[in-house]
């Protein structure tokens, strides 16, 4: 398998409710991981603003080989993550960076061009 099949896709740009992904197009919400992502639909694990980003949410990302995980918070901070989240990252020893939207985009994206196995959740509004 070649780095280019594993490599995380690039965001390619970031707005308030939109975003445009590398070979995935465009949408509100991502999970992004080595060798591909898809939208992110938070009704699928019964995510909310409050307590967050939950386990199951990271789950998929881990399964695809993630070593890093950028959580974003939102671009107004208002997406929060749940304790047992970063527990779970912690046992795993994966690096997580937790950090509002446009930086986690920015941060996401500078591992991804150096070659990281980087995996990330992005919430492009509030």
């Amino acid at each position: 398998m070649s780095s280019e099949t594993t490599r995380s896709p690039l965001v390619l740009s970031i707005s308030w409710g939109r975003m445009d992904v590398e070979g995935i197009g465009v949408g509100k919400d991502f999970k992004l991981y080595p060798g591909g992502g898809r939208p992110w639909d938070w009704s699928e694990t019964g995510t909310r603003h409050s307590p967050g980003v939950q386990p199951d949410d990271v789950q998929e990302l881990l399964s695809h080989g993630a070593k890093t995980v950028v959580l974003s918070r939102g671009m107004e901070l208002q997406l929060q993550v749940d304790p047992r989240t970063l527990r779970l990252l912690e046992e795993r020893g994966v690096t997580v960076h937790v950090v509002e939207t446009t930086e986690a985009v920015q941060i996401y994206n500078d591992l991804a061009t150096g070659g990281s196995a980087v995996a990330g959740l992005f919430h492009s509004t509030c």
